[in-house]
């Protein structure tokens, strides 16, 4: 089993020759002096079977190119930070931390916006060194924060941004990677008291099982996350859980397709009728009728239900564009559609439209969906 480069390069659907040129490409752009690509050709043999360490040189263009941290280009695992030496050290960290003015916290959710924005328009690979930079800043201030008091707003800014980073390196296709960074924010979640934020972790990293090929599983958990206090879950939250719970439900078979259309006449009641589009409780969430209309379209696509099609052609019209990865999920949603009733030359233009999106976000799990219904064809 392919491990460090090789496996990043191969799940991004890169032979040696493409990353070669995407490298001496990134390096143009940005002037950078590199080998020759002869030589090139050489270093990647000799990183990938293990006979040269890639060096810090050379990694700083592959993490933003492949969307991969410096341990996955190395086939490492993820080294522990360093502990604290000596007591003067530790108080240093624990002074710095309890000084953090009210204004860091805003900082840290704004940052958080940022990355969500560019991660929905240009896609997640070229923001992991910022992503991972982003998170130990957070990590950092959460573990030498002393009190209840500081360390819920931290908690709960790091928990939003841990979800983020979870799916960006699960469209990456790094799954070890996103199911750590569920993990971080399940935890951060718990010491903020946010059972919202700890909901929305479990409903998300649902998608890593069922994309693991456990899919039974992935409609436990996004259930569980459902009975996680919902009392005190916003009712848009808990419309978006329920469309999960639908996708995930339709993915594990026709044994579930009555509860997958259970799960999405319960989204429909669930989802507030305001107009707004984000929830003011978590705005890690975005869904309005529209959103739930293509949400709809795509657990009917995969349902091979004929009353997809409009839904996703209405869903099509109004699309933002600014939400790129969205809509080669979309694109693919209209070829399921049109391979169900045999419509090959429709659901082959789709297709073309999905893979250019995915290529230009760099998604590595959209590609393979994109692959699996060529492969229909």
């Amino acid at each position: 089993m392919a491990t460090g480069l090789k496996a990043v390069r191969t799940a991004r659907g890169w032979s040696q020759d493409r990353l070669i040129y995407e490298m001496r490409r990134f390096a143009e752009q940005r002037l950078l002096d590199i080998a020759s690509a002869a030589s090139l050709k050489t270093y990647i043999s000799e990183w990938e079977n293990g006979r040269r360490t890639i060096t810090d040189r050379y990694a700083a263009i592959l993490r933003p190119l492949l969307g991969a941290t410096d341990a996955e280009l190395r086939g490492e695992t993820e080294a522990p930070e360093p502990q604290a030496d000596g007591y003067a050290d530790l108080l240093s960290r624990i002074d710095a931390a309890g000084s953090l003015s009210e204004s860091m916290v805003p900082s840290f959710l704004a940052q958080t916006e940022l990355l969500r924005t560019m991660d929905r328009q240009m896609g997640a690979t070229g923001l992991v060194d910022q992503m991972n930079g982003h998170l130990a800043a957070m990590e950092e201030a959460l573990t030498f924060a002393v009190l209840p008091g500081a360390r819920r707003p931290i908690a709960t800014a790091l928990a939003g941004a841990s979800t983020l980073a979870a799916w960006q390196a699960l469209d990456a296709g790094a799954v070890d990677r996103a199911w750590r960074r569920y993990e971080l924010a399940k935890k951060a979640a718990q010491d903020a008291e946010s059972p919202l934020y700890l909901a929305h972790a479990m409903g998300e990293q649902a998608y890593v099982l069922a994309d693991a090929g456990r899919p039974q599983l992935a409609v436990e958990l996004v259930r569980d996350a459902q009975r996680t206090q919902p009392e005190r879950q916003s009712p848009r939250l808990r419309a978006w859980l329920a469309a999960a719970e639908a996708e995930l439900c339709a993915a594990a078979g026709p044994e579930m397709e009555s509860s997958a259309h259970s799960a999405l006449e319960r989204a429909i009641k669930l989802l507030p009728n305001d107009g707004e589009v984000r929830d003011a409780d978590m705005l890690s969430i975005f869904l309005n009728t529209g959103h739930l209309a293509r949400w709809r379209g795509n657990v009917l696509a995969k349902l091979g239900d004929a009353s997809a099609m409009e839904e996703l052609y209405v869903s099509l019209d109004s699309a933002d564009e600014s939400f790129v990865r969205a809509n080669s999920g979309l694109y693919c949603d209209l070829a399921q559609a049109h391979l169900a009733r045999g419509e090959l030359d429709d659901a082959r233009s789709h297709l073309q439209q999905a893979r250019l999106l995915a290529n230009r976000t760099g998604s590595v799990r959209h590609r393979r969906r994109v692959e699996m219904l060529t492969g229909r064809l």
